[in-house]
């Protein structure tokens, strides 16, 4: 009997566990180095879709706090202390400060300097995905109705002209977000974006990355005739991809559509992690480069994680996840693997 209820309550467990859907779209993060981009296909499917969050490829407020260092902290430091000099807000008034600009904007969704306002304290609590967003609104009614006034308070607060590297706001106007994500949040009248990116393996990556370059610098200079024959084989057809994904990115204007191919997926990740075929020849640095891969995987898993975690959290069933597309095809294996997600390509839906 003790195990028959242990059983049934297990049972009941797993029945009534949150299922989330997954919607998975791998993007370029800068759009403007290809023909004018036709993303009608891509919102009509999100809409089809009907998802109630969106998730980007950025540190949620408290991993951005305790992540040391990664690729582009220093960026996220360097507009934080810019933004703190040009209106500070003490950080046990940011949350009600917040809260009331919400609130505000709910009620006024068309006072953009209210937006900025909104935008501005987001940044100070280090949640760029959400000041990013309040940022794009400004930005992107600023292009359809020119306002001196509000244009220069959104230069004296927010200093946009100076935030241009990393996840910055010059790089945002040409991203996956401006064409794809905030639009849509704005068609289903969602307020945040949920943060999903992991960094806590940046660090090793970057080692990994280096010991591995040195090492492989070092076999194509001092590797043998025959050995380099067999090396060049197989970089050609490296670079025949790389090629290949060239000539499609200056003639499409759908590229979001190739770059969530299978095809794509091969090309891009021969970018960092060559072909296995590779890792065999002689005294190839394969070691450099599976723990390369290793630390890649484990911040796929933790984007993923990520994700899973903060929908069952949230009651969320269907969400739409967009991160760069050397991720798509890493986070897809993954998420496939993890209990009571479904997980479709974005080419999937018709």
């Amino acid at each position: 009997m003790k195990y028959t209820l242990l059983f049934l309550l297990v049972l009941s467990i797993n029945v009534n566990a949150q299922k989330v859907d997954i919607l998975l779209i791998g993007a370029s993060h800068n759009y403007s180095n290809y023909p004018d981009q036709d993303f009608s296909g891509i919102h009509a499917k999100i809409k089809k879709f009907k998802p109630s969050a969106f998730f980007g490829e950025f540190l949620s407020k408290e991993d951005e706090r305790l992540v040391m260092d990664y690729w582009c902290k220093s960026s996220n430091v360097k507009r934080l202390e810019m933004l703190r000099a040009n209106r500070n807000i003490t950080a046990d008034a940011l949350p009600k400060t917040i809260d009331s600009l919400r609130k505000l904007a709910l009620v006024n969704p068309k006072d953009y300097q209210l937006k900025t306002d909104l935008a501005h304290a987001y940044y100070l609590n280090q949640d760029v995905a959400n000041g990013h967003y309040q940022f794009w609104q400004v930005f992107s009614n600023l292009q359809h109705v020119p306002n001196a006034d509000l244009e220069n308070y959104v230069n004296k607060l927010l200093s946009p002209h100076l935030d241009t590297t990393g996840r910055s706001m010059k790089r945002l106007k040409t991203s996956e977000y401006a064409y794809i994500a905030f639009p849509m949040m704005q068609n289903f009248n969602i307020q945040e974006l949920l943060p999903m990116d992991c960094q806590d393996y940046d660090l090793n990556w970057s080692a990994a990355s280096v010991a591995f370059h040195t090492k492989f610098e070092n076999l194509i200079k001092d590797s043998t005739t025959a050995q380099i024959a067999e090396l060049k084989a197989i970089l050609n057809k490296r670079e025949q991809g790389f090629e290949k994904s060239i000539r499609i990115e200056k003639k499409s204007n759908k590229v979001t559509e190739w770059l969530n191919t299978d095809e794509a997926s091969v090309i891009m990740a021969s970018g960092d992690f060559y072909f296995p075929e590779l890792y065999e020849i002689k005294n190839f640095p394969k070691e450099e480069m599976l723990s390369q891969l290793h630390w890649w995987i484990m911040r796929n898993k933790g984007m993923c994680n990520n994700v899973v975690n903060r929908a069952i959290a949230l009651g969320l069933n269907k969400v739409v996840v967009i991160a760069g597309a050397n991720h798509r095809k890493f986070m897809q294996d993954i998420f496939e693997k993890m209990p009571n997600v479904t997980v479709r390509n974005i080419n999937e839906i018709e």
